[in-house]
């Protein structure tokens, strides 16, 4: 057994002996320090936790008839489609929505820029998650020269106060953030190219933006001087650990507005109907699946 091996294997020894919920080292977003890679166990149990969370947290937005929108912004494979999967997965689609616009028509091209995310926008009660935003066209649309010039600055002029409005009118809007460095965005893309059922997550343009991975920084530098305002901050989140990401979110999203466990009345099954004269249709009049797993 090599020396790395062996020191691997006693940080694994030590941690279940201490019984400490880490296991192995992660670099972090350009900070040089280590950061410690959740247990699978204790992520699971601390996932469950917070979506039981979410559901009382949807049930006061329903209840207090709330307006409440969460935008996902970050490079290509930071995480924003995985952590809206987790805090999605146990709730009532009808009263949170994925909102995911793809490229826009030559009808909407022509439109008012911010036209096309305004039907998607809640109405009372409800949460809409934005799986990108009206922020493409301040990084992709800029970086890949699909905007003009004026285009480009007139968004960064009229997004503060096209969300000013939305806080006035009631909404709350939250804005994420996910940050991953180069390394770590290269090694989750070559997982995807080795993987076929990930390979449909990857364009041309995500693929792109790996030559033009300053050209982003910048893009995202300038988004935030002018995007990030008092009634409506970006909060960043490091995504270098996946996991972690995703719990550092939900409970960062749970806080945001003060909740409280609504009362819920009994809930007692019904009997079942009587069966008067019921004569059931012949199961060889029916088409059935093949039971290829029986």
């Amino acid at each position: 057994m090599s020396k790395k091996q062996k020191d691997k294997a006693t940080k694994k020894r030590q941690a279940r002996q201490t019984g400490t919920d880490v296991i192995k080292s992660q670099p972090t977003d350009g900070t040089g320090e280590k950061q410690e890679k959740l247990k699978r166990k204790f992520y699971n149990k601390e996932l469950a936790r917070l979506q039981l969370e979410l559901i009382k947290f949807q049930e006061h937005i329903q209840s207090k008839r709330l307006k409440v929108v969460v935008v996902f912004e970050g490079r290509d494979t930071a995480g924003k489609g995985g952590t809206i999967q987790r805090i999605t997965e146990p709730l009532n689609p009808r009263i949170c929505r994925v909102v995911a616009l793809s490229t826009p028509t030559e009808r909407e091209q022509t439109q008012w820029y911010f036209q096309r995310y305004v039907p998607h926008l809640p109405a009372a009660g409800e949460m809409a998650i934005f799986d990108r935003s009206w922020y493409n066209r301040a990084g992709v649309e800029r970086v890949m020269n699909f905007c003009t010039e004026e285009e480009y600055y007139e968004f960064l002029r009229s997004c503060p106060e096209f969300e000013r409005m939305l806080v006035r009118s009631g909404i709350l809007l939250i804005k994420y953030w996910l940050s991953v460095d180069a390394e770590e965005q290269a090694r989750r893309f070559k997982k995807r190219i080795d993987n076929p059922t990930k390979r449909w997550k990857l364009s041309k343009i995500d693929l792109e933006s790996r030559n033009r991975w300053v050209d982003y920084s910048r893009a995202k530098d300038e988004m935030f001087k002018y995007t990030d305002i008092k009634q409506a901050p970006w909060y960043v989140v490091d995504a270098h650990d996946k996991k972690r990401a995703r719990l550092n979110c939900i409970h960062h999203l749970l806080s945001q507005i003060p909740y409280e466990t609504l009362p819920h009345s009994t809930i007692k099954l019904p009997p079942l109907q009587e069966d008067i004269g019921y004569v059931r249709t012949p199961i060889t009049d029916q088409t059935f699946v093949p039971e290829v797993y029986p």
